[in-house]
């Protein structure tokens, strides 16, 4: 699985692209400046480094560049809980799950969906 290590900043960018892409800089940095108080070159300077990364394209039409995401949500969501499963529990699946439902109570219904994934996976290894 590829690691895309994007920082909290960088996951409001791409929501914001999820969301609706193609977005134009200055879309962005509008949007951007409404819900995050973010100044245009903070955006811009994210957007530079994101396109760097590899994690957002950035086509340029004209005079202007249009913004829009280079990964699904799904693959980045992904790799961030493998990051996080790594650097918290050693990679152990287990060890979370353990850890979550003694801090919390676990529902039925979510009980339910468990045992359900749990099954499925065995059922794709025999």
């Amino acid at each position: 699985m590829e690691r895309f290590d994007l920082a909290p900043a960088e996951w409001n960018i791409m929501e914001c692209l999820w969301e609706r892409a193609p977005q134009t800089g200055r879309e962005l940095t509008e949007q951007l400046e409404a819900s995050m108080g973010w100044s245009r070159s903070t955006t811009l300077t994210l957007l530079r480094r994101m396109v760097g990364k590899g994690v957002v394209k950035c086509d340029t039409e004209g005079a202007k560049n249009t913004f829009s995401p280079a990964v699904r949500r799904e693959d980045a969501a992904l790799a961030e809980t493998e990051t996080f499963l790594d650097r918290v529990y050693q990679g152990s699946l287990s060890m979370m799950v353990s850890a979550m439902t003694r801090r919390q109570a676990i529902s039925k219904e979510e009980i339910d969906e468990l045992y359900e994934l749990l099954r499925q996976m065995e059922e794709g290894t025999k």
